[in-house]
């Protein structure tokens, strides 16, 4: 097993938790994140404790920094990323500069010893006809500068030695540095918050991941690196490739007083409508086990443990 991983971005949705996931397997862990979220990535100062644990406050763009922390590296799980469609149209050069320029000098600079496990998007994939399942074979057809950054770079990696990509499902649960622009969190707070959704082109599809199974794939990957690297896996629930109706009807089953209005007119800004199958990973020894029934769960105990939001009078 390999000693100690750098964790970029790791402070962030995904990093917080891989962070954890690793400390817990024995391995020695260094996060690197420049904070650019502030008082929203606090949460891993309980890990503070651990002696194995380490942080860097630093930018992925910097070569002296991210050189710096590389070096004692034996595998580095490479997360830094400006994540979503919408984040990424909000500032083009920040994202290409983060999701793509930064995978170039990572690559450049780390040793071809030295794995890096990298997350894709499923989202590469694009606006299918939401009827045939994904493989990895299936051609990649970004519809967004957030799905286009992270596909070219996943090919920078996986052109070069020890790599492995994973183009991940729609994640969604619990994490210290919390997010509600993904799908089942989204729906879940609208239940539990709101009480009423509305919702756009119903029928269009996705494929879903817990965030914890996303780690502990992560940490698959390191332990069996030596027959997964150079290629690419799909991860994501097989039972969890459903329309946003049945999504939100499924929350709806754990919160009966959720009001879902299906409008006929408007249009949903991302036209991802993709199904996708996670088989190939499945016979390389992983297969996520969390279901979106178990992810709604724990949201709905998270959302009503919040306080009073910003700004509200009442809860």
């Amino acid at each position: 097993m390999a000693d100690r991983v750098l964790v970029t971005g790791g402070l962030g949705y995904l990093g917080s938790i891989v962070c954890e996931h690793l400390l817990d397997a024995g391995f020695e862990v260094v996060a690197l994140d420049n904070l650019m979220y502030g008082a929203g990535q606090q949460g891993l100062f309980h890990l503070c404790a651990n002696p194995a644990f380490d942080f860097v406050k630093g930018d992925v763009r910097d070569e002296g920094v991210l050189w710096s922390a590389l070096k004692s590296a034996d595998v580095v799980v490479h997360l830094a990323a400006i994540v979503g469609a919408s984040a990424c149209d909000r500032d083009p050069a920040l994202a290409t500069s983060v999701n793509l320029d930064a995978v170039r000098l990572l690559n450049r600079l780390r040793s071809p010893h030295q794995l890096v496990v990298f997350p894709n998007t499923n989202s590469g994939y694009g606006a299918t006809s939401g009827e045939a399942h994904c493989t990895e074979e299936t051609p990649l057809e970004p519809i967004s500068l957030y799905g286009r950054t992270k596909v070219e770079a996943e090919r920078v990696l996986l052109d070069s030695p020890n790599a492995v990509a994973l183009r991940l499902a729609t994640v969604f649960g619990f994490s210290p540095r919390m997010r509600l622009d993904l799908l089942v969190n989204h729906f879940v707070y609208a239940a539990v918050k709101d009480g009423y959704l509305v919702l756009f082109e119903k029928d269009f599809k996705r494929n879903f991941v817990h965030v914890r199974d996303v780690a502990d794939c992560m940490l698959h990957v390191i332990g069996n690196a030596r027959r997964m690297t150079g290629t690419v896996y799909n991860l994501g629930l097989d039972s969890a490739n459903v329309s946003k109706e049945e999504l939100a009807l499924r929350v709806k089953h754990h919160v009966p007083n959720f009001y879902i209005h299906f409008a006929p007119i408007g249009q949903d800004p991302d036209k991802r409508n993709y199904i996708v199958s996670s088989a190939k990973l499945r016979a390389a020894g992983f297969e996520a086990k969390r279901s979106l029934d178990d992810g709604i769960r724990e949201l709905i105990k998270g959302y009503r443990m919040e306080g009073r939001g910003l700004f509200k009078n009442a809860a």
